[in-house]
C-alpha cells in the first residue's frame, strides 16, 4: 500500500511539473502587453525666429500574435535640448486620436481604446515652442506616456521620438585630418535618431566631399539609434539572472547593472547568458583566459551601451548594438557607390569593425580610425570620411 502511495505522489508531482512546463511554455511564446510606439512621420511645419511647431503621427503597434491590447490612458510630454538657458521659452503639446474605425471625440478626451491582434492605432501630436529667440535649439524630446492593459495587467510605459531642430552649416570649413596612410575627415551631423537611416544620412553629409575610392564609416551607436534600437530603463524588467550576475562585472561595464544586463538576457536568452557567465568565470580562473563570456554571449554582450554611454537625449537609455550591419554597408554601396563600414571606436585606441563593404581595406579603416577621429563626447562627429592618399 505504502509502495503504490509513493508512486501515485511521484506520478501527481510529475503531473504537476508537466503542467507547469506547458503553461510556462505558453506563456514565453505568447508574451502580452507588447504595444509599442512607432516613431511615424514628423514635420516642422511653421519655422520663425521664435515660433515653431512641429506636428507628428506616431503609431501605436500590438505586436502580440493573439491577444488584444486596451489603451486606456495617454498623454504627451515634450522636452527641448539647447546650447542655451530655456528660460523664457514656452512649449505647449497637443494630442489627438487617430483611429481608423473612429473619429477623435470634440473635447479631446482620449477613450479607452483596443488595438486588435497584429494592427496599430493612429495618434497626430502638435508641439507649439515660442520664444525671443528659438536659434540655440538643437532637438525636441517627446515623450509619449500611455498604459497598455492586457494580459500583464495595466503596465505603463513611455515611447520616445526625438526631431533634430538644428543642423550643420554646409558651409561650415572642413576639418581634415592626415594619418600616415589616408586624410580624415569627421563630418557633423544634426542629432540622429530614428527618423533619420544610414543612407538618407550618407546621402546628404557625406557625398558632397566624398572621391571615388573613399570610404565612410559610421559608428555602431549612431546607426543603432537610427533603427531604433534603445530602450528606456523603466521598461526592463531584470530577473533573477540579470540582478544576480550583474555584480560580477567591473563597474565600468555596461553589464554591471541589471537593467544593462537583462537587455542583454532579453537579446540572447537567461540559458546563454549563464553559460558564457560560468564557462567564462573558469576560463579566467583556471585558465588565465579573460574576456570568455562576450565570446560566448555573442556579439551585443559588447555592443550594449548603458545609461550615460552616449549623447543626449539617448543618455537617458540603454542602446543595443546595431542589427544587421552587413546589410546596411551593402545598402549604402548600392546607393551611393562608396565602400562603407559600421566601427565601434575608443580613445584607447580600440578600433573594431562590425561590417565592411567587401574589398575595403580593414587595415587602413583602423589606422585611420586609430586616433578616434570621431570624439567620444558631444562632437556629433558620427560620420568619418576617409580618403586614402595612395
Amino acid at each position: 500500500m505504502a509502495g503504490i502511495l509513493g508512486t501515485l505522489v511521484i506520478l501527481l508531482i510529475v503531473l504537476v511539473l508537466l503542467v507547469w512546463l506547458l503553461i510556462e511554455r505558453q506563456y514565453q511564446g505568447r508574451p502580452g502587453n507588447r504595444l509599442e510606439l512607432e516613431s511615424g512621420k514628423w514635420t516642422i511645419t511653421t519655422r520663425e525666429p521664435q515660433h515653431y511647431v512641429i506636428e507628428g503621427e506616431p503609431a501605436l503597434v500590438n505586436l502580440t500574435r493573439t491577444l488584444e491590447i486596451m489603451v486606456p490612458e495617454i498623454s504627451v510630454e515634450a522636452k527641448l535640448l539647447s546650447g542655451a538657458s530655456l528660460e523664457d521659452i514656452k512649449v505647449t503639446t497637443h494630442l489627438v486620436s487617430n483611429h481608423k474605425d473612429a473619429p477623435a471625440r470634440a473635447d479631446n478626451y482620449w477613450f479607452a481604446y483596443i488595438v486588435k491582434t497584429a494592427k496599430s492605432t493612429g495618434l497626430k501630436v502638435t508641439v507649439d515652442i515660442q520664444g525671443p529667440d528659438l536659434s540655440d535649439l538643437k532637438a525636441l524630446w517627446v515623450k509619449v506616456h500611455y498604459l497598455s492593459y492586457g494580459p500583464e495587467g495595466r503596465i505603463p510605459k513611455q515611447g520616445n521620438v526625438v526631431v533634430p531642430l538644428k543642423f550643420p552649416d554646409p558651409n561650415a570649413p572642413k576639418n581634415w585630418r592626415s594619418t600616415p596612410r589616408a586624410e580624415v575627415l569627421p563630418i557633423p551631423t544634426h542629432l540622429l535618431g530614428p527618423l533619420d537611416s544610414p543612407i538618407d544620412t550618407v546621402k546628404r553629409y557625406v557625398e558632397p566631399y566624398a572621391k571615388p575610392g573613399d570610404i565612410v564609416t559610421i559608428g555602431e551607436t549612431p546607426v543603432a539609434i537610427m533603427q531604433g534600437r534603445w530602450r528606456h530603463p523603466s521598461d526592463i524588467k531584470p530577473g533573477w539572472v540579470a540582478k544576480r550576475i550583474c555584480y560580477f562585472f567591473m563597474p565600468t561595464s555596461s553589464l554591471a547593472t541589471a537593467c544593462g544586463m537583462q537587455t542583454l538576457v532579453d537579446l540572447v536568452g537567461p540559458v546563454r547568458v549563464v553559460y558564457a557567465f560560468v564557462v567564462g568565470a573558469i576560463a579566467k580562473k583556471f585558465f588565465g583566459r579573460p574576456g570568455m563570456f562576450y565570446e560566448l554571449a555573442g556579439d551585443q554582450a559588447r555592443l550594449i551601451d548603458d545609461v550615460t554611454g552616449t549623447l543626449p537625449p539617448y543618455d537617458q537609455f540603454i542602446v543595443l548594438g546595431p542589427q544587421n550591419p552587413e546589410q546596411i554597408v551593402r545598402d549604402i554601396y548600392d546607393a551611393t557607390g562608396l565602400k562603407a563600414a559600421i566601427v565601434d571606436v575608443n580613445d584607447l585606441k580600440a578600433v573594431k569593425i562590425l561590417a565592411a563593404t567587401p574589398g575595403a581595406d580593414l587595415d587602413l579603416i583602423t589606422s585611420a580610425l586609430l586616433d578616434n577621429p570621431a570624439g567620444n563626447a558631444d562632437e556629433q562627429t558620427p560620420v568619418v570620411l576617409i580618403h586614402p592618399k595612395s
